[in-house]
C-alpha cells in the first residue's frame, strides 16, 4: 500500500511539472479565449497596407494578425458584430455611429489611426470655375458619407445647405448652377467617373483607382476633417489584451512614419 501510494505521490509530482512546464511555452501576452490569433477585418488600401506594418510588432507581443480584406464595406460591421472577425479597420466614427443606430450592433472603437481628406475629382474639368450649369456631380450613397461630401461642396461655394446635423440631397438650400447630385455605392465613384461631369470619392477609393488626391483633387477637405479612420471592436472586447495591443501597434511611431513616408499627405496620421 505504501508503494502505491508513493507511485501516486511521484505521478502526481510529474504532473504537476508537466502542467507548469506546458504554461511556459503559451505566448506570455495570450488573450482570455487562448488564442494567440487576432483576425481583422479591412479594406485593401489604404487599411490593409497600414495593418502589414503592424505585424510585426504584434508578433513582438506574442500576437499573429489575420488581415482579411473586403471588397464591400458594408459587410465589414456585420462581420464583426457576428464574431468571425475580432476588429476591422476601414471607417470613420461618424459612419459606426450610423450603423450602430441602424442595426443596433453593440460596437465600439479605440483608437483614431489616419484621416483620408475627401476630394472633388474630375475628367473634363480641372477647376469649380469651370463647373457648368446643369452638371452632375456623384456621391457616396451611405448616409454619412453623403453629408461629408455634400458639406465639401458647401464649404467651396457650389451649394448651401440647410442647418442640420447630417444633411442629404434633399437638403441643398440653395444651389445657383442647379448642380444635379447622383447619390452611388462609394466603390463605384471611380468607375462612373467617365459618366459625371465630377464625383466626390473617398480617399482610398481614390487611390485604388491611381488618383492622387494630392495632385487630382480639384478640391479636398482639410486636415482638420473630424472624419478619422478607427479601430473597431465589439464592446466586450475592448478591454481584452489583444485589442489593446492591436490598438498600441496602430498608434505607435513607426505607423505614422510609414503613413508619412508612403502616403505623401495624401493620408494624414490622427494620433
Amino acid at each position: 500500500m505504501k508503494l502505491k501510494k508513493l507511485l501516486g505521490l511521484a505521478l502526481s509530482g510529474v504532473l504537476t511539472i508537466s502542467a507548469i512546464g506546458c504554461s511556459k511555452t503559451q505566448p506570455e501576452n495570450i488573450d482570455e479565449k487562448g488564442n494567440n490569433k487576432i483576425v481583422i477585418g479591412a479594406s485593401a488600401i489604404p487599411h490593409a497596407e497600414i495593418l502589414e506594418e503592424v505585424k510585426p510588432i504584434l508578433q513582438e507581443k506574442g500576437y499573429e494578425l489575420d488581415i482579411k480584406v473586403f471588397d464591400d464595406y458594408t459587410l465589414l460591421n456585420t462581420a464583426l458584430d457576428e464574431g468571425s472577425i475580432d476588429a476591422n479597420f476601414f471607417q470613420h466614427v461618424p459612419y459606426l455611429e450610423d450603423t450602430i443606430d441602424g442595426q443596433g450592433y453593440d460596437l465600439t472603437y479605440t483608437a483614431k489611426v489616419h484621416i483620408e481628406p475627401m476630394g472633388l475629382y474630375s475628367k473634363s474639368i480641372k477647376s469649380l470655375d469651370e463647373l457648368k450649369e446643369n452638371s452632375t456631380i456623384a456621391i457616396p450613397n451611405d448616409a454619412s458619407n453623403a453629408a461629408r461630401a455634400l458639406k465639401l461642396l458647401e464649404d467651396n461655394g457650389v451649394i448651401k445647405l440647410k442647418d442640420v446635423e447630417s444633411p442629404g440631397a434633399k437638403d441643398i438650400a440653395e444651389n445657383p448652377k442647379n448642380i444635379k447630385v447622383q447619390e452611388l455605392d462609394a466603390a463605384q465613384l471611380p468607375v462612373v467617373l467617365v459618366d459625371v461631369d465630377a464625383a466626390v470619392i473617398n480617399t482610398n477609393y481614390a487611390l485604388e483607382a491611381g488618383l492622387n488626391p494630392t495632385k487630382d483633387a480639384i478640391i479636398i477637405e482639410s486636415k482638420e476633417s473630424p472624419y478619422a479612420n478607427i479601430l473597431a471592436c465589439r464592446t466586450a472586447d475592448k478591454d481584452s489584451k489583444a485589442i489593446k495591443a492591436l490598438t498600441e501597434a496602430l498608434n505607435s511611431k513607426e505607423v505614422k512614419e510609414f503613413i508619412n513616408e508612403k502616403y505623401s499627405g495624401s493620408i494624414v496620421p490622427a494620433f
